[in-house]
């Protein structure tokens, strides 16, 4: 398994969970000590091809991860990084290619009530409510979310196109703390243990799987995103629920 921009947060993560595991190397534009990993630019696909030798499994998380990101680092970085390594991962024969994108690739969704509601922490009037499933068009909320649109159209198209196996994770909030930070997390908390096993899901599903998007996030009450293709297609059965820190300080 080569994980792409193993150095960040979600990375870490990945590498403690899979490694015990599997044979997993890295790739990142910073050092990383913990497993043999090629320290160079995924903007420049000479220098990053060698790391994609020998490599089964693709989990690509190589980008600028702030959904703040202005247009010219969308456009200069994420977008370039991701082609490099999708289109690297076809030329070396990858079997299966996890492509880590965002929750703000619907990001917009939460302006509309009942969600807005939901994510601001008022619940008062909601007995049930639809959850948005991958089925609802896109509606960025930025250029983040625009760039990992865009890696989900690639994904489609190198599926279709060459026959490969590509999975993109709608990723929820993950941090370092592991717990909510603000109100909103109550409903889009991913937990370390949760993300693992959603990975670990992509990596044991079935090889007939040629395309998939699926939303990655705990097993939360007021959780907005749809996860039944996550379960049907992939076994993904998120254990936590951000409810055990309802009252407790952020």
């Amino acid at each position: 398994i080569l994980i792409t921009g193993i150095s960040g947060l979600v990375g870490n993560i990945l590498y403690k969970g899979l490694n015990e595991k599997y044979s997993v190397t890295g790739l990142d534009a910073n050092p990383f000590l913990e497993t043999p990993t090629l320290v160079a630019d995924s903007t420049n696909m000479d220098m990053i091809e060698q790391a994609y030798d020998d490599v089964d499994l693709v989990i690509d998380l190589a980008s600028v991860p702030s959904q703040f990101s202005p247009w010219d680092v969308i456009y200069d970085n994420n977008i370039l990084c991701t082609y490099n390594s999708l289109e690297l991962a076809r030329l070396k024969g990858v079997k299966r290619y996890i492509f880590a994108s965002s929750n703000h690739v619907t990001g917009m969704y939460e302006l509309d009530k009942p969600y807005l509601d939901i994510i601001s922490g008022d619940y008062s009037t909601i007995k049930t409510y639809p959850r948005i499933t991958i089925d609802m068009p896109i509606r960025p909320d930025g250029y983040y979310g625009i760039g990992k649109a865009f890696g989900e159209s690639l994904g489609r198209y190198y599926s279709e196109k060459y026959n490969m196996s590509i999975m993109c994770l709608r990723i929820g909030t993950v941090n370092p703390e592991n717990k909510p930070k603000d109100i909103r997390h109550f409903a889009t908390l991913l937990t370390h243990s949760d993300l693992i096993h959603l990975v670990e899901s992509c990596i044991k599903a079935s090889d007939d799987i040629r395309f998939g998007i699926y939303y990655g996030v705990s097993n939360n009450k007021w959780r907005i995103w749809d996860i039944g293709n996550s379960q049907t297609e992939i076994s993904y059965s998120p254990k936590d629920n951000a409810e055990f820190y309802r009252g407790k300080t952020f």
